[in-house]
């Protein structure tokens, strides 16, 4: 295991939040990603599905956890079952964990074999009023039919079709929203090793390097200090950073251009989310100066409101005032236009079309309920940008930030990311 096993205690809270959330009755059942096919007989590296992660601990295939809350039995209350140690499997793919050490990480007693979930649970619906299911897949907004990405989930639907089967998603939602003091600390120590590998970029980026060189740096710190990337990065030189999903990272590194770098290491599961926007030479013209200070200017203002009580809508259009104001400082827009704009189609959108906020956790976009005021322990990016193909120069700023009682506290407070500081640093 790459990175130390979070203390056991936090997925018993977990797991304890989840029952007070389920009807009286009913039985939740979490599955475990399965390993994915990448071509011929080779998959792609496995990641565990989040909510079975938050509510166990467990990072391998083959898992699945029941939560009975109403159970007769205490030992049907929490059961996890994991594939068994196998000699063929250990020859091939190593050792998978025994029953003793995934009681240890994920403090559920009772531990069984994937063989014996059919039994086990033949014999718990007999005591159940329903089924909660996880990983629903995503819907449309035309879509209302609910459709099960995990194959044991289609197949126990089929199999006990008498049976009331519906959602858990949205009642994990909302646990996942609010972060554990533990799972703080997670996203602390990513947030770290993220800080780490940026400064190792501003020591070592120069003209004439190839984007991807920059992306193996990055990996190589992140890999180096037990994490992998929470996503796919992006290091987008020039005219590509008004790309926002570009990931080829294929580009030259020119002299005088500037080139925007969004990354985060995973530790254990849980992500961080951090954008910079740097000058390959080390020095920042005055035009790209100018055009950064309006965004960290933006970044500044709309972190201290990210407060409790205000909600990811109010907070865009908060936004969406404070980049039209900075576009009429740029002259890239006059207050006249902006006077007799269409309010459905802001000029802003132009440059800055994405939102400036959202949920991380477990997923570097953690599912959320959006309508949801900002609470207390809830973990946010803010990430404002000006994108001017024009110019062939792209801006993106982001930090990750927790919502605590007063002020937010940005947990990048550390990364470098005054103009003036970046320069001293590339210079030396």
């Amino acid at each position: 295991m790459r990175y130390s096993p979070p203390p056991s205690g936090l997925f018993a809270d977990r797991r304890n939040a989840l029952a007070k959330k389920m009807k009286p009755g009913r039985l939740a059942i979490l599955f475990s990603n399965e390993a994915m096919s990448r071509s011929g007989d080779q998959h792609f590296p496995f990641r565990q599905d989040s909510s079975l992660f938050a509510m166990s601990g467990i990072d391998q295939p083959g898992t699945m956890l029941i939560v009975f809350p109403d159970a007769p039995k205490e030992s049907e209350r929490e059961m996890l079952f994991i594939l068994p140690q196998e000699p063929e499997n250990t020859i091939w793919n190593g050792e998978r964990l025994s029953k003793a050490q995934a009681r240890k990480i994920s403090g559920i007693r009772f531990v069984y074999s994937t063989d014996q979930f059919e039994k086990k649970f033949a014999s718990l619906v007999k005591n159940t009023k329903g089924v909660y299911l996880s990983n629903e897949e995503s819907l449309s907004s035309e879509d209302t039919q609910v459709r099960w990405k995990h194959p044991q989930a289609i197949a126990l639907r089929s199999r006990y079709s008498n049976l009331a089967f519906e959602s858990l998603d949205p009642i994990l939602i909302r646990i996942r929203m609010i972060k554990h003091a533990e799972e703080i600390n997670l996203m602390k120590r990513a947030v770290d090793v993220t800080e780490g590998a940026f400064q190792r970029v501003l020591q070592t980026i120069k003209p004439g390097m190839k984007e991807f060189e920059i992306e193996a740096e990055l990996t190589y710190h992140l890999t180096r200090h037990g994490c992998r990337h929470a996503f796919e990065p992006i290091v987008a030189s020039g005219k590509s950073a008004c790309t926002l999903h570009y990931v080829k990272n294929n580009g030259l590194l020119r002299d005088g251009e500037l080139v925007l770098i969004d990354f985060g290491a995973e530790y254990a599961c849980m992500a961080s989310d951090m954008t910079r926007t740097i000058p390959v030479s080390g020095v920042f013209t005055k035009r790209q100066k100018q055009v950064y200070n309006s965004v960290l200017h933006v970044l500044e203002k709309v972190t201290d409101m990210m407060r409790p009580g205000i909600t990811l809508k109010a907070l865009n259009q908060e936004t969406g005032k404070l980049i039209d104001a900075e576009l009429v400082k740029l002259g890239l827009v006059t207050k006249t236009e902006l006077k007799h704009q269409d309010p459905e189609h802001p000029i802003r959108r132009r440059y800055f079309m994405h939102g400036v906020s959202h949920h991380l956790g477990y997923d570097v976009h953690d599912p959320s309920d959006r309508s949801v005021p900002l609470k207390t322990g809830m973990a946010l990016t803010c990430e404002p940008g000006l994108y001017i193909p024009e110019e062939k120069m792209g801006i993106r700023l982001e930090n990750d930030i927790l919502i605590t009682r007063g002020k937010p506290k940005n947990l990048m407070a550390d990364v470098p990311l005054d103009p003036d500081e970046i320069e001293d640093i590339m210079q030396r």
